[in-house]
């Protein structure tokens, strides 16, 4: 009983990991406080929430990604059903935001599964075109199922509220209060990541994606990591719309086009897809970049279509030379400096020595 209470605890130990939990705060107050200071209008304020969820999203595509190779182009479609599954339960059954979470997370639970199993016998771009096809057949029955949907009409929730202020897009106290709402909720997903990673699992999931034969060889089953990868991703994609849709209050099948899951990909590569800070970056380049510092650029604000140039360039180059993602870019310099202040610091206290030497 003993040495079961021992393998148990160890077990445990290997998945709550509190090493990157600084940084995160760090990060959550920064951005809770940076605009703030700033002053940022309403507008301001939904790119940025609209980024972090989206983030949270990113965080399960880079998992599914980065740690099993696994590559998916239906993300799109399963934001969809996370926005309409508030939509419909809150219409129709009132039900609260945490309680559509829960259901959300059992959804994706089966749909991961389902989409799991199929890539144990499908793998690289055709299990993306099996994805791809997915989406397009929930995107599809979101078009069609009128009586459900309201098809190309758009769903918009009625009376919506959270910590009961009221929906309103211009009302700035529900704005901020869902504002600080997204900075715990995507705090809580940067831990769980961070903790999954680092994990025997992260480790197994890694294992897989180089090498599935010399993984199982090794007794890790394929099976398992692969479900566990696209579950995970599925969890975030979910509630990635159901925190979306609360932003708008509003969703239509036209929103979730095979655009969100190409640029959801392309942010991933871009940042670095086994970085949870590469994901942030690759996710802000795509997503906030233009709408919270580029607009505010003369040039750009009056030449809206140069934006994309712009970031599809960013994107080129960094794939080009740094494919392993920006975030390894920016380590490699930030690397650098450290070096370069030490062998200062060295320098410095050798003249020191000397001066003392010679008084």
């Amino acid at each position: 009983m003993k040495d079961n209470l021992i393998k148990l605890r160890k077990s445990m130990a290997s998945y709550i990991s509190l090493s990157n939990l600084p940084k995160i705060l760090l990060f959550m107050f920064l951005m809770l406080v940076v605009p703030l200071l700033l002053g940022f209008p309403a507008s301001t304020l939904t790119f940025l929430t609209k980024f972090m969820v989206l983030s949270i999203v990113g965080l399960g595509f880079s998992i599914l990604l980065g740690y099993t190779g696994l590559a998916s182009l239906g993300t799109a479609g399963f934001i969809a059903i996370g926005t309409y599954v508030l939509g419909f339960m809150h219409n129709q059954m009132n039900a609260s935001l945490f309680v559509v979470i829960i259901v959300g997370i059992a959804l994706a639970l089966l749909l991961g599964a389902i989409v799991g199993v199929i890539s144990l016998r499908i793998e690289g771009m055709y299990l993306a075109i099996i994805t791809l096809g997915l989406s397009e057949i929930i995107i599809e029955f979101l078009r069609n199922a009128i009586s459900i949907t309201n098809g190309n009409g758009g769903l918009q929730l009625q009376g919506f509220s959270i910590f009961g202020i009221t929906h309103s897009t211009v009302n700035l106290e529900y704005i901020q209060a869902f504002y600080i709402f997204i900075i715990v909720v995507l705090g809580i997903f940067m831990l769980l990541y961070s903790n999954i990673v680092t994990s025997q699992t992260g480790r197994a999931m890694l294992a897989v994606k180089n090498n599935t034969s010399a993984a199982q060889a090794m007794g890790i089953s394929i099976l398992k990591y692969r479900l566990l990868a696209f579950i995970l991703s599925t969890i975030t994609a979910l509630v990635g719309g159901i925190l979306y849709v609360s932003i708008d209050a509003y969703t239509e099948p036209n929103l979730w086009t095979l655009a969100i899951s190409l640029n959801i990909l392309a942010a991933i590569i871009l940042g670095g897809s086994k970085s949870m800070w590469g994901v942030l970056i690759g996710m802000f380049i795509i997503f906030g970049l233009r709408d919270v510092v580029l607009v505010r650029v003369p040039f750009f604000a009056e030449n809206g279509n140069a934006i994309f140039f712009f970031t599809g360039i960013i994107v080129i180059l960094i794939i080009m030379f740094y494919p392993q993602g920006l975030i390894k870019l920016l380590e490699k310099q930030w690397f650098k400096l450290k070096n370069y202040i030490k062998n200062k610091m060295n320098k410095k206290g050798v003249l020191e020595h000397e001066n003392v030497k010679k008084d």
